[in-house]
């Protein structure tokens, strides 16, 4: 298993839909919100992502295709 810590930007048409919590659904990922910041403009989260890597990925490329920007986190978060 790995774990992937994400910087995710939503806009402001996604941000009352439950994404996360569709991850942890739909794909065999455990979610871990680091970081977030939401307003009426829009929003971002650091997640965590642990699984294994296809799996992750999967659940990346549903962000993605939803219109959530995703970019890797380097270093450390909040520990």
């Amino acid at each position: 298993m790995v774990e992937k810590r994400l910087h995710l930007t939503f806009p402001l048409s996604l941000v009352k839909e439950p994404i996360i919590w569709r991850l942890g659904r739909d794909f065999k990922v455990i979610t871990n919100i680091r970081r977030a910041n939401v307003t009426h403009e829009g929003g971002w989260v650091v997640l965590g992502l642990e699984g294994e890597e296809l799996e992750i990925q999967r659940a990346v490329d549903y962000l993605v295709g939803r219109g959530v920007l995703v970019r890797p986190v380097d270093g450390q978060v909040l520990e």
